[in-house]
């Protein structure tokens, strides 16, 4: 095999010699970036270039030649709210029902998350048996497609669905989840977290691991409580580990879409329409497609996860330098 490579690297030497020579080690690095730099530019940058244009523009036309240019209109439209806390007062009230819906659902869906991981991975960092295969099972959802996930557990849930089945079968009454507002966004909250908790528990888990044995003898030699040393050690020195998870947790609710858009489709009415959804039925399934407001929309948005990201890095530097 060697010997076939061989020539096949000489003729590439060749003119990547003369190409260092005329550009210098330093900017030949360029050579290797530009092809990469070129798809990504292409497929991003590109893509957030063209967002503005139409967020700035009206009409259902997709080509910008035909859009005319409105300013700021589209953002004065969702922005129109006599109160921000009361939807029925502002002009686009869907998306302000949206971004309450987004609110309640990162409020109670990162509070529910950072809990639960931080449970499950407490008991994966003690000493239990099986605790390899139990990893694994708390991790094997983040694995799966977030379709999927939606799928199987709107399959349980649906009027003639598994979990009916059973309530039926021990004789209590059988509820309509998927169809009852407040049940709807409650198991919307549920599936997210049951989805994504294994990876946030993998993150706190190598956490706990990190932190020195020595402090725990120190403890255990003092004979401080279980509660005691969760409090004044476990809990400081993973507090570095926490704020990224919570922030992680912050940035992924807001971005939610695929495993609730699959899961009730933003019903029932709009109890569970996230600010995502918005975005895409505006942009995509509407009639007639409201291109600039979609685009306004994912400004806004994006405005907030560069903001949450932001934190995070401040954060991480933060800990980094001790």
């Amino acid at each position: 095999m060697l010997k076939l490579i061989t020539p096949f690297m000489q003729i590439v030497d060749v003119p990547m010699r003369a190409l260092q020579g005329l550009l210098g080690p330093r900017r030949l690095a360029w050579v290797f970036l530009l092809p990469n730099l070129f798809v990504f530019g292409f497929f991003t940058f590109l893509p957030v270039i063209l967002n503005f244009f139409y967020a700035t523009t009206g009409s259902d036309h997709i080509l910008l030649q035909d859009r005319p240019f409105v300013g700021m209109t589209n953002f004065g439209q969702l922005m129109n709210c006599q109160s921000y806390l009361d939807p029925n007062t502002c002009q686009i009230d869907v998306f302000w029902r949206a971004v309450h819906n987004t609110l309640w659902f990162i409020v109670l869906q990162v509070g529910f998350m950072v809990v639960f991981s931080m449970i499950t991975a407490l008991i994966l960092n003690r000493k239990i048996r099986a605790r390899g295969f139990f990893r694994a099972v708390f991790f094997f959802p983040v694995l799966l497609s977030p379709v999927v996930v939606a799928l199987v557990w709107k399959w349980i849930l649906q009027d003639q669905g598994a979990l009916n089945a059973v309530l039926d079968y021990l004789g209590y009454p059988t509820v309509n989840w998927l169809l009852s507002p407040t049940w709807a966004f409650a198991w919307s909250i549920f599936l997210s977290v049951w989805f994504h908790m294994g990876f946030y528990t993998l993150i706190l888990l190598a956490g706990l691991q990190a932190i020195p044995r020595d402090v725990y003898e120190a403890a255990a030699m003092d004979a401080a409580s279980p509660w005691r040393v969760f409090r004044k050690i476990t809990l400081p020195l993973l507090m570095p580990t926490m704020v990224v998870v919570m922030v992680l947790a912050l940035i992924k609710g807001v971005q939610t879409f695929d495993e609730i858009y699959a899961f009730t489709g933003g019903g029932p009415g709009s109890a569970t329409t996230l600010v995502i959804q918005y975005i895409y039925q505006n942009g995509f399934s509407a009639a007639p497609r409201l291109f600039g407001l979609a685009s306004a929309a994912s400004i806004l948005v994006a405005i907030v996860l560069v903001a949450l990201t932001a934190v995070q890095l401040w954060i991480t530097r933060r800990n980094a330098n001790g």
